[in-house]
């Protein structure tokens, strides 16, 4: 199953209780389904416990019946079924009203006016009460929303057919603290997320709490992960410098030995020379502790660059004469 399809399950866990939420709510999956004028109401889903949801939902926010939808136990068998893991979806569920006596009754209880032609707009008085702006949009993502599992890539989105909604619905989110950006794509007109802190937080605004928790997990996994990248980048890159200054310091050695320079050098100097010969593979903090008595990293460097200051300046010629 998707992530969008689990997240609506954990949804449709919540209770249908208080009207004015239920009718918020019902009126986000209108305005975001499938079809919703005044000739018909058409809602499709393949989700079998929002299919369970449907019924409940509108008859407790409206007191009506649909005129057509699947069998009930047909629904309870495939929300049953669901919960096997790798269960297939049930296909297409169809719920429809197209009543004309439904119908005005909607359409005249979220403030519209049956007798003139509908055009969908938010009616922001039925979301005076934060509850119900919650339960609008629950509904919203019911009907038109998906999320991409966030271990791939952070992306809700909301879709509609209807423009002023669209508008409108970016009005509500912004004034919520969530501000949205929008586009037009395939004739439909899309209000989406792409931070993971903003999808967070809408999640658990509509009552998905489990959800945010898994875009918060999935973040934390990848922020981890790239931290280690990053730090083993980063020690690959200081493992090439350290090879790289080491054999530096091995041919600067070498040069002051075929110019038999070294052995008239101080004996902290020919020490330091010996043991780099002898380790040439250890880093400045493992030689430093092969002194004895051992001798600090700054110490330790600050000799192996006077012993490189003093092979370059032996003269070129000098060294091929030896060679």
């Amino acid at each position: 199953m998707s992530f969008s399809f689990d997240t609506k399950n954990e949804l449709c866990r919540l209770q249908v209780q208080k009207l004015c939420c239920a009718r918020a709510e019902a009126y986000g999956i209108l305005l975001y389904c499938n079809t919703f004028n005044s000739l018909e109401v058409r809602i499709i889903t393949e989700n079998p416990n929002f299919a369970a949801r449907l019924p409940r939902l509108f008859s407790r926010a409206f007191n009506i019946r649909f005129d057509r939808q699947p069998d009930p136990e047909e629904v309870r068998v495939a929300v049953e079924q669901s919960k096997e893991k790798d269960s297939g979806s049930p296909g297409k569920m169809i719920f429809q009203i197209t009543e004309r006596e439904k119908l005005d009754h909607i359409i005249n209880l979220l403030g519209y006016d049956p007798r003139q032609n509908l055009v969908l707009h938010i009616n922001f008085a039925l979301l005076e009460e934060e509850c119900c702006r919650a339960a609008f949009l629950r509904g919203v993502f019911f009907a038109g929303g998906s999320i991409t599992d966030p271990l791939k890539r952070y992306h809700l989105e909301l879709t509609t057919s209807h423009l002023q909604a669209s508008r409108e619905l970016e009005v509500l989110l912004r004034e919520s603290g969530y501000p949205p950006k929008g586009l037009f794509r395939n004739g439909s007109f899309i209000t989406y997320f792409k931070q993971s802190d903003q999808i967070e937080d809408f999640l658990t605004l509509i009552g998905a709490p489990v959800a945010a928790m898994n875009v918060m997990s999935a973040k934390l996994e990848k922020d981890l992960r790239n931290s280690v990248n990053r730090r083993l980048n980063c020690d690959s890159a200081n493992l090439d410098k350290a090879v790289s200054a080491a054999q530096e310091q091995l041919e600067a050695i070498r040069k002051l030995q075929r110019t038999e320079k070294l052995e008239a050098l101080p004996d902290k100097l020919q020490q330091t020379a010996q043991l780099r010969l002898q380790y040439p593979e250890l880093t400045l903090s493992e030689l430093a502790e092969e002194f004895n008595p051992p001798v600090t990293k700054s110490c330790l460097n600050h000799r192996l660059r006077k012993l490189m200051a003093l092979a370059n300046e032996i003269p070129t010629e000098t060294n091929e004469e030896e060679e």
